[in-house]
């Protein structure tokens, strides 16, 4: 002590384990900066700690002899590939352990790709992302279903190519599967669905696990896929339907009935109704998030439904709906955990809507009113006074 102040303690003196932690807070880039200042630095910077969870994002277009092990050593375990003008077997061999393999975009990927890549079971490999890869087809899921067993997540997002058949190796192939994206497979069709939820022969168990249902833009399905999912999938979460033209109210009415299922999201399904917020309402559905944006037949009747049962409602999306300030007085009055309301392009919203959101959603914390035109200033300042709000979206507002 000198003039009762510590001594500075310069970093260099510090032990390594300190430095470990220090450096295990740094952003991904600035990790692999202190490794190049000094062997002390470097050694510190190497301990897995430091790379715990973080996921290597890399281009490889030429041989790298030192990338591999290096990344081994630091023990990263997930890896998004960029860009690949190799072979794919070199990442899986050049990482034998990984975790997390994200492929999205890499538009050369082929079923001959993942052949080679996977010519025998990778028990560690539990999240793949193919999303994009558009050369994957039904052979590719074959594959995949032989030899990662162990996969939870599996992202098929804009593989347009994949059929009936490639869910048929999912549902009998990947029996741990919690998470499954089949945004915009338009091939895919109610009997794939029903592979999943292990309505056929060929599929008595089909995958019970299934927690998250990515089925948007998958516009062969109809109310006999959501039939199948609310007999078969009984572990549900979520499930995405936004943009399936042909679902209709009935569907809603066989999904009303899951008590597991949290998040709904029917953005833009064209068929869907007050009626079917009925349903919601009366099936003892236990839903968090709703989404019917866009649904231009939901109407100020189903926000009386939505009033009447879905009480643990935290997000609610009613964008471009044909609801009015009597509408939502009537969720206001009720459904006083929501955090997030989005009622953007609502045109009959006014500033009474507001002064009623105001009042009684004191938990808000984001909200929604792009190209609401009929609210002023005065509305808006009811809002700003909410204790929580973060979020505020006013596009195309006209200040008046």
């Amino acid at each position: 002590m000198e003039g009762g102040q510590p001594f500075p303690v310069e970093i260099s003196c510090l032990f390594p384990e300190i430095l470990t932690i220090i450096f295990s807070y740094l952003d991904v880039r600035d990790k692999g900066r202190v490794a190049q200042v000094c062997v002390k630095w470097r050694d510190a910077a190497y301990n897995r700690c430091v790379w715990r969870n973080v996921e290597a994002r890399l281009h490889l277009r030429r041989a790298n002899p030192s990338l591999f092990p290096s990344l081994v050593k630091r023990g990263i375990r997930r890896v998004q590939v960029l860009s690949l003008r190799r072979s794919l077997r070199d990442v899986v061999t050049g990482i034998p352990n990984v975790e997390s393999l994200n492929l999205s975009g890499c538009f050369n990927i082929t079923d001959s790709g993942l052949t080679q890549a996977f010519p025998q079971d990778l028990p560690t490999l539990t999240v793949l992302n193919l999303s994009l890869c558009k050369q994957v087809t039904d052979l590719g899921l074959g594959r995949i279903a032989q030899h990662l067993k162990n996969l939870e997540v599996l992202e098929l997002g804009g593989c347009s190519n994949v059929t009936n058949t490639g869910v048929l190796f999912i549902a009998v192939g990947l029996r741990k599967l919690k998470s499954l994206n089949l945004r915009s497979c338009r091939l895919v069709s109610d009997q794939g669905i029903g592979y999943l939820a292990g309505q056929h022969p060929q599929t008595k168990c089909g995958n019970p696990g299934l927690e998250h249902l990515g089925l948007q833009d998958c516009q062969k399905l109809t109310d006999q896929a959501l039939k199948h999912v609310s007999v078969g999938l009984s572990t549900l979460k979520t499930i995405n339907l936004s943009f399936c033209s042909s679902v209709t109210d009935t569907g809603i009415k066989f999904l009303s009935k899951m008590t597991t299922l949290q998040e709904l999201n029917l953005r833009s399904c064209d068929n869907i109704s007050d009626i079917g917020l009925g349903y919601l309402s009366e099936g003892g559905a236990r839903l968090i998030a709703l989404d019917v944006s866009f649904c231009d037949k939901v109407g100020d009747q189903g926000l009386v439904f939505l009033s009447q049962g879905l009480f643990s409602l935290r997000s609610l999306s009613l964008n471009a709906c044909n609801i009015s300030d009597d509408g939502i007085q009537r969720v206001v009055t009720t459904l006083h955990d929501l955090t997030t309301l989005n009622i953007g392009q609502c045109s009959r919203i006014s500033d009474r809507a507001l002064g009623l959101i105001a009042d009684k959603l004191r938990r808000l914390m984001s909200i929604d009113l792009y190209g609401c035109t009929q609210i002023t200033t005065v509305g808006l300042e009811k809002i700003m006074q909410l204790p929580s709000l973060s979020t505020l979206n006013l596009g195309l507002w006209h200040k008046r």
